[in-house]
């Protein structure tokens, strides 16, 4: 391959890195042509599914500021680049290696945080954001007490997508808050000032 070609795969891979909220890398010796079609049906249009040469994704990676795949990028190495939700994502790659073991889920980076194989598989057992909306959304309307119970398992298994609502809410409602009195004394002062007026004029018509 030319080196004008291979400036422009690692600019290609630098790019992927860097538009991705997340990246697989894994090892997909042993399957066919047929399986990674599927595979890339499998994770949809929200995964870019790409075969990759070890030693330009390497420089690729160093450009992007990803360092987690250095040691693990040996052998015919493939990367999932996830734009979308990176649960669902995880869940496609996991459940295709129970069927296909031939794909070897070997690491990634979430987020800018690295992850071994035990914490993908871990992300796959996580409820997808649709399923957390659509519970978000029926308890939404259910009675208080049910919400609450409701509330309680999602937080727990996706406290990453929760912690900054609830860090951000209360930012918001101090304001609130803080505009009330200023309010009241508005209101106050025009019952004030009509008062003071008409206690100077009894004054002066006293004198």
């Amino acid at each position: 391959m030319a080196r004008p070609d291979k400036a422009a795969d690692v600019a290609e891979l630098t790019e992927n890195f860097k538009s991705s909220n997340g990246a697989v890398l894994t090892e997909y010796r042993g399957l066919t042509v047929a399986q990674l079609r599927e595979l890339r049906s499998t994770l949809g249009a929200d995964v870019n599914y790409a075969v990759v040469k070890n030693t330009l994704t390497k420089i690729a990676a160093k450009e992007a500021g990803v360092e987690s795949f250095d040691s693990l990028l040996q052998g015919p190495s493939a990367i999932a680049f996830i734009k979308g939700d990176a649960v669902l994502a995880a869940k496609g790659l996991r459940d295709f290696a129970k069927a296909n073991p031939n794909l070897v889920i070997k690491g990634g980076v979430l987020e800018g945080k690295a992850l071994d194989s035990n914490e993908i598989t871990k992300l796959a057992d996580l409820e997808s954001r649709e399923v957390i909306l659509s519970k978000l959304a029926g308890a939404m309307k259910a009675a208080p007490q049910n919400a609450v119970s409701l509330f309680a398992a999602p937080l727990s298994q996706a406290a990453r997508l929760f912690a900054a609502l609830q860090d951000k809410l209360p930012a918001e409602a101090a304001p609130v808050a803080d505009e009330a009195p200023a309010a009241e004394a508005v209101q106050d002062a025009p019952a004030d000032a009509p008062a003071e007026a008409s206690t100077e004029e009894t004054a002066s018509a006293e004198s």
